[in-house]
């Protein structure tokens, strides 16, 4: 109990740390406006939440891999997970929110012990679209996950999975030496089942971030590059490609320091700043629950500790009215969301 308290403050203390980078410097010092004055001059602020239409949970932060653009510092020695009995409060919320889609993640949520429980329990409800987002290499990584791919067609879930390139190179620079082989093997079985396929109803899409301190290139061009490399190279498939911008929290604010590259980041996303955007950043349609089950605007606010401006906090107290229409807690990261095309889990918002 002692050393998980320890830890918690640690990690209260390492949220409180990067939210004071991301508050002073440039931004205290007056040479780059806040968000909160950039949205101020085309009166969009504050943000207010609209009607609900994405239940993201995180049921876990454990995963296989250690990447380093990871914004939830997942890792395999991460013991943060979702009990069933926080999973039933989701379930009770889902059958009676309005939003048409769920979306697991982690971590790599299939490490979850009651993942599949909960999968199954959840397609039960009829959500309209039933994400989860798989690494890939979960699948291959032990026999146990081999099956995946017949348990998700038989769930009809829609896989999301993170491909940072279509070549060796640069895929195993982000995500470490093997991951990109591994993938290639999984996205083979998912194509195997039918996942990715032209005409099929199994939605397999794929996640671009930069593996440095840039911002994505042109998604539906950078689509077609892949699909292109990954046919004619693998014979692999898949639907869509969303390309996301690497906001500064986390690991990937850390890199930014070290490598002495902040500070230029956050002109670029200061410069590429795009009004249109603001007005369908994921916040204000999504809603996040963290493994324990407390409620945040997006999962960038989660891995902050910043949770949503309303009475209801938890998932235990959820309230659609109450959520609805809340403002929306922002900071200096959300920059990121609304960077060129704009960038949400779902990929470009224009």
């Amino acid at each position: 109990m002692i050393k998980s308290l320890h830890k918690r403050e640690s990690e209260l203390a390492n949220s409180k740390r990067q939210l004071e980078i991301l508050s002073n410097g440039i931004f205290q010092k007056g040479a780059l406006p806040t968000f909160k004055e950039k949205i101020s001059e085309t009166n969009q602020f504050p943000l207010k939440a609209k009607k609900l239409e994405i239940l993201q949970i995180n049921v876990g932060y454990m995963c296989n891999q250690v990447c380093s653009h990871c914004h939830v510092d997942a890792g395999p020695d991460r013991k943060e997970i979702m009990t069933r009995e926080t999973m039933q409060q989701c379930l009770d919320v889902i059958k009676t929110t309005g939003a048409h889609t769920l979306d697991l993640t982690g971590g790599a949520p299939e490490m979850n012990p009651d993942f599949r429980w909960f999968v199954e329990e959840a397609s039960k409800v009829g959500i309209k679209d039933f994400i989860v987002r798989s690494n890939l290499t979960i699948i291959t990584a032990n026999k146990k996950y081999h099956d995946l791919p017949e348990f998700f067609k038989k769930h009809n879930v829609h896989v999301v999975s993170s491909m940072p390139h279509w070549t060796k190179g640069k895929t195993d620079k982000q995500r470490g030496d093997g991951v990109f082989n591994a993938s290639i093997e999984a996205l083979k079985m998912l194509n195997a089942v039918g996942y990715g396929m032209p005409e099929s109803n199994l939605r397999l899409d794929l996640v671009y971030n930069p593996s440095g301190a840039f911002l994505p290139s042109n998604q539906k061009s950078m689509e077609k590059d892949f699909k292109k490399g990954l046919l004619e190279e693998f014979n692999v498939q898949f639907h869509n490609l969303f390309a996301i911008t690497n906001l500064p929290i986390s690991r990937f604010l850390d890199y930014l320091i070290a490598s002495e590259n902040y500070e230029d980041y956050m002109y670029n996303l200061v410069e590429a700043y795009n009004p249109s955007a603001v007005k369908n950043v994921m916040c204000t349609n999504t809603l996040s629950v963290s493994w324990n089950g407390f409620l945040y605007d997006c999962d960038f606010n989660q891995m902050l500790e910043l949770p949503v401006n309303s009475k209801a906090k938890h998932i235990s107290d959820y309230n659609e009215d109450l959520l609805e229409g809340r403002n929306i807690v922002i900071s200096q990261h959300c920059y990121g969301c609304t960077a060129g095309a704009g960038s949400s889990c779902q990929g470009s918002v224009i």
